[in-house]
């Protein structure tokens, strides 16, 4: 019995080649049960002419699926599923039919926190003022791809293959300590430095090391959503201090804090960056207070104004600050790659509850990053975005100022984005959910804030991922939306 050529078509939405779309749709057929072991699949040269590509195009694909066994060839037969291939399952699943009383069998409840929510095709907007996604033109895919490649070699096998059980890459650690973590006038020895699965990651680490229900978090208002949810979900007192056009005000850190959560480089969201004076300040009440310091390292690269100020860890003489890093937001948010930096003692701890729960980062994609590194593609390609963040930064403050728009917090080092303030009542989850109907992506800034009460007024306007040429129009629809609401 043979499968006609009309069995298949390509579906113009599927992404990936098409000799790989060919692929999955034969595999897709058998591991269905619609393609049995012993048919067999339409010749090379017809099924190439029913899809409109070419032969080579699918040969390349059946001898894929040849050397896994999903297809047999037979001479000058052609080609036949395999007797060997994976076979649907003689048994027809069951409906079933939910009489669990999820509302008390559920101990914890981790859903319900004010996140933010951008949507997964934000790449068809022709205006994503949003924060923290890939710009495909600045990443160097054809580096990565080499890297990655490397990273799979017979060399590299046992880093790809392994389990650390609860170590890490040398490689990749030793990148950390001899290179980035010196440029940020941090000394760190292997045994002080962990790999995490991003920086909120490391956050939750921390925030479950070091603190119980009886003990006092503070936290920058507003803040890190995902930071706020982590220790919200620690039922630890949770204290939020103000920030101004400096950041976070040493001053109103409550004298019986435990941890401090702080971004001092670029705060989240306001882009304020803490003063040396500040630092030390910070510094000063930590050790009069017996306080731990959790330092967000938020976008420490993207100092592209001037020099960035010394790290609060560099500050450090004590011991009491613990440092989040983090490659996802640098490299593309995918990566999910951070580390930790802080005493030998807590570490450990990091070590074993992260061994708990994913044992390590998965080795290959440690083993690529650290090869990324070591060979400059890093950073050449942070300078090249610096390069194109500073161009549409410069783009945006003239926008601004020429559509009276108000900025209420500015990197000075740098940074992704701004931090805007609309007129007092607007309500700018409304209007960004207005914005979508012109294409363009806005964050409204409520969900940042932590205190009761907070203001509807603010937004973000990120330009990461924002073609300079498209900047202006894009603010011109903003500005437009605002004064239809009386914003202006």
């Amino acid at each position: 019995m043979s499968v006609p050529a009309d069995s298949f078509f390509l579906d113009p939405r599927s992404e990936g080649t098409l000799q790989f779309q060919i692929q999955t749709m034969v595999a897709s057929g058998i591991l269905a049960g619609r393609f049995r072991p012993g048919e067999r699949l339409p010749s090379t040269r017809s099924l190439a002419r029913h899809l409109g590509v070419s032969r080579i195009t699918v040969t390349l694909a059946f001898t894929e699926l040849l050397a896994d066994d999903y297809l047999t060839s037979r001479g000058r037969s052609g080609y036949f599923v395999s007797d060997n291939a994976p076979q649907h399952p003689a048994f027809a699943p069951k409906l079933r039919v939910d009489r669990v009383d999820w509302t008390r069998a559920i101990g914890q409840r981790f859903s319900g926190g004010v996140g933010m929510v951008k949507p997964a095709d934000w790449q068809s907007y022709k205006y994503p003022f949003i924060y923290g996604q890939t710009d495909p033109t600045l990443f160097d895919h054809a580096n990565w791809r080499l890297c990655a490649l490397q990273a799979l070699g017979q060399r590299d096998f046992s880093a790809l293959t392994s389990d650390y059980y609860d170590s890490d890459d040398p490689k990749l650690i030793e990148f950390i300590a001899r290179r980035s973590l010196p440029r940020r006038g941090i000394l760190a020895e292997p045994d002080e430095i962990l790999i995490t699965m991003g920086a909120q990651n490391a956050l939750w680490l921390t925030a479950q090391v070091l603190l119980t229900p009886q003990r006092t978090a503070a936290i920058e208002d507003p803040c890190y959503p995902a930071l706020r949810d982590i220790l919200v979900q620690s039922r630890c007192n949770l204290v939020p201090v103000p920030v101004d056009d400096d950041g976070l005000i040493p001053e109103q850190v409550p004298d019986d804090a435990h941890v401090l959560f702080t971004t001092p480089s670029h705060q989240c969201p306001t882009a304020a960056t803490m003063p040396l004076h500040r630092r030390q300040a910070l510094l000063d009440r930590a050790a009069a207070n017996d306080m731990l310091i959790v330092e967000d390292d938020y976008e420490f690269e993207m100092s592209f104004l001037k020099s960035p100020s010394p790290t609060l860890k560099s500050l450090d003489t004590d011991g009491r600050v613990i440092f989040v890093g983090s490659f996802s937001k640098s490299l593309f948010p995918g990566l999910r790659l951070g580390f930790l930096v802080g005493s030998a003692p807590f570490i450990r701890e990091a070590r074993a509850l992260r061994s708990t729960v994913l044992r390590h980062v998965p080795g290959h994609i440690q083993r690529t990053t650290a090869y990324f590194l070591s060979l400059g593609h890093y950073d050449a390609m942070i300078r090249r975005t610096s390069r194109a963040y500073h161009d549409r930064r410069r783009e945006m403050e003239s926008a601004i100022s020429d559509l009276g728009l108000e900025i209420a917090g500015r990197g000075a080092f740098g940074g992704s984005a701004l931090w805007m303030r609309a007129p007092e009542g607007t309500d700018m989850a409304r209007i960004a959910q207005d914005l979508r109907a012109d294409s363009v992506l806005i964050e409204p800034g409520h969900p940042f804030f932590v205190a009761e009460g907070a203001p509807n007024n603010f937004y973000r306007l990120a330009y990461s991922s924002i073609p300079t040429n498209r900047i202006r129009s894009g603010l011109e629809l903003v500005a437009r939306h605002l004064n239809r609401n009386g914003g202006h």
